[in-house]
């Protein structure tokens, strides 16, 4: 019985792969980086804010702080000051300054390539772990954001909101070498069209595919 259902679940993901690669050819993070720090201080920023409003607020900061080591140094309310429309600024200038002296003085200036290392960091979760993971170092990741665990659900992959149970679903039934793209897809889909509030089924491309539809 189990055998049976796999193999369903293994030709959906099939047909959602190939659909969401028709519609999004270049699956890549929507935040503005030129190296692996600045993807990380990125990603801490956009927590509770959009990535939009980040990548309004990187390319000042960035050009304050160029290395790890300046971050390191900074003068917390002077960082706070370049972030401060990120939201819960304090907290994140706070993660972003003792993450820049972790690294240099644990990881001797490289970041880490390890979900394992890279979450022993200040402010940094799974979720931000696994994006450095496949973004930077081209590891199969799963980056369990709102739109990821939302639209998993809707589609019928998973039963379930916690984020470590959806990357563990999807890890088990995402071809490895799809599964950081397929991530980076479902969060364009999600603000084209599965949101939150008001689906769009009735253009959706998957509604064949879901029994969430509402058409």
């Amino acid at each position: 019985m189990g055998k049976k259902v796999e193999v369903k679940t293994s030709e959906k993901i099939d047909k959602i792969i190939e659909i969401l690669k028709g519609m999004y050819p270049e699956a890549k993070c929507s935040l503005d980086y030129n190296n692996p720090f600045q993807l990380l201080v990125a990603t801490r920023l956009s927590a509770q804010c959009t990535d939009a409003r980040v990548n309004m607020v990187t390319p000042a900061l960035f050009e304050r702080y160029q290395a790890v080591e300046d971050f390191a140094q900074a003068d917390l309310s002077e960082l706070e000051s370049y972030i401060r429309s990120c939201g819960l600024y304090k907290t994140k200038a706070r993660d972003i300054k003792a993450m820049a002296q972790m690294v240099i003085e644990k990881y001797k200036g490289e970041i880490p390539d390890t979900v394992e290392e890279l979450t022993k960091l200040p402010g940094v979760g799974r979720k931000t772990a696994n994006l450095i993971v496949g973004d930077v170092f081209g590891k199969p990741a799963v980056v369990t954001d709102t739109h990821c665990i939302r639209i998993s659900n809707r589609l019928g992959l998973c039963d379930t909101k916690d984020p470590l149970k959806v990357e563990n679903r999807l890890r088990s039934i995402l071809p490895p070498e799809e599964s950081n793209d397929f991530c980076h897809r479902l969060v364009l889909f999600g603000r084209d069209v599965c949101s939150a509030r008001s689906p769009r089924c009735d253009i959706c491309p998957l509604a064949e595919l879901c029994p969430s539809r509402q058409i």
